[in-house]
């Protein structure tokens, strides 16, 4: 937009005197101009008794003359400046004489500049024009705030979306190890803090290779997908953790979990899996594929390490392979429940 499509507002109680003034400004090429009677209509103008008024019906330059009757101009320049979205408007005041103590006045409420009456048609349209050209640097430095803003956001949103896609398993969508790693730690230290028990689920699927080598690995592919959702929405609460820890093995974070719980909760996963009926003629666990579980539970205490109740977990695991599979096995040597129709080993 040039300075001469800018729109200025003419406030003066005297119809002559804003005639006048739009003649002269039409002159020099304005022709946006709106004339205001009074204090209180430019109030009304302004929207300064709404919540808010449009930007794109606020004006880019106010003329005001002093004097008015009811609200005069220096009453009405500080009301407009108390606005933050009109604080940028400058304000010129119009006056018939310039004496220091209504200039004093014009200034402290936010006048940028002042015109004598009658006005001198080069100084006006000199002042004029230095006003417009602040203000249209001003609506450009705004808007390159508001496009940096914009970007940051957007920058920040972008950050947020790469962080959380390198914290997900490309293949299955669900966390990584990367992610896990992270993690389990502070699922350790917080369980530590408030005196709650952990509990860990290893699970792997029987006999991956041979259903790889007999299905190829696209179906291979496709296996670990279904198993990572079905796992994923066998997990009721919203702070469970279920992640891809390699190949065809997952891992779960149970919060506030003892032993008796995480048996539950994976003997319920392992039949979710089984149910699934996924066809695995060279499994030697079942005729559909199935996952062995190694769950353990501690309550942390200090000098003990969250890696030891992991490696519990992959122990128990190592023995549910053992014992052909197709089972939970719990750490914990107190713990002989019945699980996959047979007895789970400790």
């Amino acid at each position: 937009m040039t300075l001469t499509q800018s729109k200025i507002m003419v406030v003066d109680d005297s119809r002559l005197a804003r005639a006048a003034l739009e003649e002269l400004l039409r002159r020099e090429g304005y022709h946006h101009i709106v004339q205001v009677n009074s204090g209180q209509a430019a109030m009304d103008s302004l929207g300064l008794e709404q919540a808010e008024s449009s930007p794109a019906s606020l004006p880019d330059l106010i003329l005001l003359d002093i004097v008015m009757e009811g609200l005069d101009g220096i009453g009405l320049c500080s009301r407009i400046k108390a606005h933050q979205h009109l604080r940028d408007i400058p304000i010129i005041m119009l006056t018939a004489k310039a004496d220091s103590d209504s200039l004093r006045q014009a200034f402290q409420a936010g006048a940028m500049d002042y015109v004598t009456k009658p006005y001198h048609e080069a100084e006006l349209a000199l002042r004029v024009r230095s006003a417009l050209t602040l203000k249209a640097e001003i609506d450009r430095r705004k808007a390159r705030e508001a496009d940096l803003i914009d970007a940051t956001h957007k920058l920040g949103a972008l950050n947020r979306k790469l962080r959380q896609l390198s914290n997900l398993d490309g293949l299955t969508g669900i966390s990584n190890r990367r992610f896990f790693d992270e993690a389990f730690p502070r699922e350790w230290r917080r369980a530590l803090r408030q005196g709650h028990p952990l509990a860990v689920l290893m699970i792997d699927i029987d006999h991956f290779k041979a259903y790889n080598d007999n299905f190829g690995h696209a179906q291979g592919d496709e296996c670990l997908k279904q198993v990572a959702r079905c796992l994923l929405e066998g997990l009721r609460r919203p702070g469970d953790l279920l992640a891809r820890y390699g190949g065809e093995e997952f891992v779960v974070v149970l919060a506030d979990t003892d032993r008796q719980g995480a048996l539950v909760v994976a003997e319920a996963l392992r039949q979710g899996v089984e149910r699934l009926g996924l066809p695995h003629a060279k499994s030697h666990a079942a005729k559909v594929v199935t996952v062995s579980i190694g769950a353990a539970a501690a309550l942390p205490g200090e000098g003990q390490l969250e890696h030891d109740l992991l490696a519990q977990a992959d122990r128990a695991l190592y023995r549910a392979k053992a014992l052909s599979r197709n089972r939970v096995t719990c750490s914990w040597t107190d713990i002989d429940p019945l699980v996959g129709g047979q007895r789970g080993e400790s």
